[in-house]
Parts: structure tokens; sequence; C-alpha cells
């Protein structure tokens, strides 16, 4: 099982992140994906990551722990899913929020195309966009 770990500092109250998460859709765009379409639970998203496009269908799940959880339904991953958190700093005016994602790559799709190194760098990208756009979204 390969991991990408982000996490962030920002200065928000935890209910303003988690309300910024709500808008799925555009939290799931400030990735920078390709495209993005979200259909209730389900979550299509594209991307094309050297020549390769990925295509993934991600569906909201519950995870212990985590306030908002993604998990690949259908994709090039054995198994894939994505973790955000929330933790309350002392004082109540900063979180650290962050965004875990573990995925096990389907080696007979993947091939010599892509490895986990890409993949990991690629979503350590898009991890930190979301990150940069819930700092903005919740400084408005």
């Amino acid at each position: 099982m390969n991991e990408v770990t982000e996490t962030r500092r920002i200065e928000a109250s935890p209910d303003a992140i988690r309300d910024a998460m709500v808008d799925v859709e555009a939290f799931v765009e400030s990735a920078g994906f390709d495209d993005v379409e979200v259909d209730g639970e389900t979550i299509r998203v594209a991307n094309q990551v050297g020549i390769a496009e990925l295509e993934l269908e991600l569906v909201a799940v519950e995870r212990e722990g985590a306030d908002v959880a993604h998990e690949q339904r259908d994709g090039i991953f054995e198994e894939m899913w994505t973790t955000y958190t929330v933790e309350p700093r002392a004082g109540g005016d900063e979180v650290d929020v962050t965004a875990h994602t573990e995925f096990t790559l389907d080696v007979p799709v993947v091939g010599d195309i892509l490895d986990a190194t890409v993949i990991q760098r690629q979503r350590r990208k898009e991890l930190n966009a979301q990150l940069d756009w819930l700092e903005g979204e919740t400084r408005r």
C-alpha cells in the first residue's frame, strides 16, 4: 500500500473548513483535475498524468475518524481512498487539516506507463491544491 499525506494549519474554525468541504464539486475540482462530475455520492474525475489519462469513479463513504472520505469504486487502482480530517487547535482559531490517500496499483493496468512514485507526486500536488483552496475559501 502506498501513501501520501499532507497537513496544513489553517486559520479558521473547524465548522468553516467542514462547510467548505460540503461543496463536493468545488472541493474536488480544486485538486486540479481535468474533469469532475458529481452525482449524489458518486464523483467521477479524469486527469492527464504524463502520457496516461486516468479516470476514476469515487464514492463518498464513512471512515472512522474522518470528516470526509472518498473511495475508488472503479478505476486504475486495485484499492484507493482518501480521508480528510479537521483537528481544532487550542484557542479555536486554527485547525490542522490532514489529507491522506492510500492506494495500491493494479499493476497489469498500469504497467510501464505509471509507477507509484509518479502517482504519489501527482497526488501530493492535488492534495496541496485542495488545502490551498480550503485556506482561500475560509478567509473570505
